[in-house]
């Protein structure tokens, strides 16, 4: 299997942040570019050459707003105590190497072929993290992550960023269920979801077409949206209690919106936090 190539898209979306977007800076991804090795330069070079186009600019705001909501619940997740980091579809996330997580041990799912070339860029750029496993996706999910060593009993704060508009809705809904069957009560799990094409703005669904063609071009086709009432139901089957449903305007401070570059929140995605029920 090929590494994916939105994993890298998105990458350069964060890394490109700090350079092409002005203050206030909504995340400050400072080894998004490295993990993009070698082709840093080529797809950094299309967010400097172009920065204000509506996509590569509506790229950016999916990007850092996600990333930057689930980082600031995971900071209040792993201050309550003992607790575990898991990422779905992990990608070339940094956040493991970014953040502080002493004692927390991360557990990194994904195709065996992205985590090959991060942990490369990982080594060429001497970045290391004390306790992160990298699990190879395939097969069931609870069985790899009990036999990398996860502890079912350790809460858990989960991340799937990115992801699940790539899986069908059987799909997505398998995996919570397999997590809510996994996890220690009082685990908590974030994760985006585009928007049906009824709940989203005109320039959220001039974003879809046009970035929806390019990923099925690529053999990454989006195959589900979930509305915010849609995500909460299929939670709340499998256990899991919702506690947030922000769009990209309200998944950040307001003062983040307060802005003189081309950095705008489209009406695309939300955000899902849903935390296991005892």
């Amino acid at each position: 299997m090929q590494t994916s190539e939105t994993a890298f898209l998105a990458t350069a979306a964060r890394a490109a942040h700090r350079i092409v977007d002005g203050a206030p800076r909504i995340l400050d991804d400072h080894l998004a570019a490295p993990l993009l090795g070698s082709r840093a330069e080529e797809l950094l070079a299309y967010h400097r050459q172009h920065g204000d186009h509506p996509i590569l600019a509506g790229a950016r705001a999916q990007t850092v707003v996600r990333s930057a909501f689930a980082e600031t619940a995971l900071a209040a997740f792993v201050h309550r105590g003992p607790s575990q980091y898991l990422l779905l579809g992990a990608g070339l996330d940094s956040s493991a190497y970014r953040l502080d997580l002493t004692g927390v041990p991360v557990f990194e799912v994904d195709q065996p072929a992205t985590q090959a070339a991060k942990r490369a860029a990982l080594a060429a750029a001497g970045i290391s993290a004390a306790d992160v496993t990298f699990v190879p996706a395939g097969g069931p999910l609870p069985a790899a992550l009990v036999g990398a060593g996860f502890d079912v009993a350790r809460p858990t704060f989960v991340t799937w960023l990115g992801v699940v508009m790539y899986l069908s809705p059987a799909e997505v809904e398998q995996t919570v269920a397999e997590l809510a069957s996994t996890l220690a009560p009082g685990s908590e799990l974030v994760f985006d979801h585009m928007l049906p094409a009824d709940l989203r703005d005109a320039e959220g669904n001039n974003y879809a077409a046009q970035v929806s063609a390019v990923a099925a071009a690529g053999g990454e086709p989006w195959r589900s949206t979930w509305s915010p009432a849609s995500a909460a139901a299929m939670l709340t089957r499998h256990g899991w209690q919702v506690l947030a449903q922000p769009d990209t305007r309200t998944a950040v401070p307001a003062a983040m919106w307060t802005r003189s570059d081309a950095l705008r929140p489209l009406g695309l995605a939300s955000l899902t936090h849903a935390r296991l029920e005892n």
